[in-house]
């Protein structure tokens, strides 16, 4: 942008007569600290732009990351979910625990008519030494 087409006719008049150069001087050099000042302001913005674009970029391969973990514990848990019913399904209805559950069935029956034996014992044993004690 050329300095003249930014110029009045009347600031083209004075440049022409020379008597208003200091004033037009001050004039452009306030205008140039205003431009200075913009740029500085566009630069600070670019930069905050950056950083926030940075920012951005790293949360989202972070969410990326995590949304792969996510999914990787969702696939083990109904795995795992899974493989607890088939094992609960197997271990209640198999052979061999239903054979266990029946030998548990006779050894409880075993051990009740043994506690039925050792009480008959003990009270005929009582009875006895009563007779002997009474002699």
């Amino acid at each position: 942008m050329k300095l003249f087409d930014m110029l009045t006719r009347a600031d083209m008049q004075r440049i022409k007569s020379k008597t208003d150069l200091p004033l037009l001087i001050e004039h452009y050099k306030k205008e140039i600290w205003q431009w200075k000042q913009k740029e500085s302001k566009w630069l600070s913005d670019k930069n905050l732009l950056e950083g926030s674009k940075k920012t951005i970029e790293e949360l989202a391969n972070k969410l990326v990351e995590i949304s792969k973990v996510n999914s990787d514990l969702k696939k083990r848990a109904q795995e795992a979910e899974g493989e607890l019913t088939i094992i609960k399904g197997i271990g209640n209805t198999s052979p061999e625990m239903k054979a266990l559950q029946k030998k548990v069935e006779e050894l409880k029956a075993e051990l009740a008519r043994v506690k039925e034996e050792h009480q008959y014992d003990n009270l005929v044993h009582q009875q006895e030494l009563k007779k002997a004690l009474q002699r």
